[in-house]
């Protein structure tokens, strides 16, 4: 059967399209022998050799899913040149490779999901999804009302509107305040940012919600398998079910 060749890798469990994109753009992907740098590549899934840095890919039966509570001052990335602590340290032996679904900050902590299955990851960061991301957001003084209100319409970050959230104040007080925050976009510390313009920086950002899944009591660096529920509420979102 034809299929685009970065669908292919990411059901393969090698990365998210995503990242598999940027892997065909640096020269790492060859079909039949041939390095392929052409986003948008098709292949014959049945019939075609596809290599990853030299190793054959095969179609990979059994996906994982699982969640993380990061802790500050670990990377989301499962390899890092520098050797500064990443999210790969937090996890047990898997038997098969697992990848994180999007960002969550170097400062940040909470819920971040990984798994080996490239499609949902895709599905679950493409904005046409608007997958619910809720964090808690402590951030200095308190923000007025009309402040507030500005951040749930929308502003312009790097030039482009972002997507309505929602803001609900949880605790406010002199020098700081909390609030629970809803958005369903992905863009760089963009929590951080939409504060920041309004001049209340955030001082602590922890991310308890990913799609209708929930952080819960998870222990800070503490893992967990996510159960059938959570799987299918996840594909259910993402109109994979």
């Amino acid at each position: 059967m034809e299929i685009r060749l970065n669908k292919h890798l990411a059901q393969a469990g090698v990365a998210s399209r995503r990242e598999v994109d940027r892997m065909i753009v640096e020269g790492r992907i060859k079909v039949n022998g041939q390095v392929v740098q052409a986003l948008g590549y098709k292949i014959d899934d049945q019939k075609d050799r596809v290599e990853v840095d030299g190793k054959r890919v095969e179609r990979k039966e059994g996906m994982v899913y699982l969640i993380i509570n990061k802790p500050p001052g670990f990377l989301v990335t499962m390899k890092d040149p520098l050797r500064r602590p990443t999210v790969q340290q937090l996890l047990p032996a898997l038997k098969k490779r697992v990848f994180p679904v999007g960002r969550l900050d170097y400062d940040s902590e909470g819920l971040l999901l990984l798994t080996n299955d490239g499609e949902l990851a895709h599905r679950l960061l493409h904005p046409r999804f608007k997958i619910q991301k809720t964090y808690l957001a402590e951030v200095k003084g308190i923000p007025a009302l009309t402040q507030i209100a500005r951040l749930e319409k929308g502003i312009y970050l790097d030039g482009k509107r972002t997507a309505p959230a929602r803001f609900e104040k949880l605790r406010g007080g002199f020098k700081k305040s909390l609030f629970k925050v809803e958005i369903h976009e992905g863009r760089k510390r963009e929590v951080r940012r939409m504060f920041e313009v309004i001049g209340h920086g955030v001082l602590h950002l922890k991310r308890i919600g990913f799609g209708g899944v929930r952080l819960g009591s998870l222990g800070s660096g503490k893992w967990r398998f996510l159960t059938r529920k959570e799987v299918d509420t996840l594909k259910k979102k993402a109109e994979l079910i």
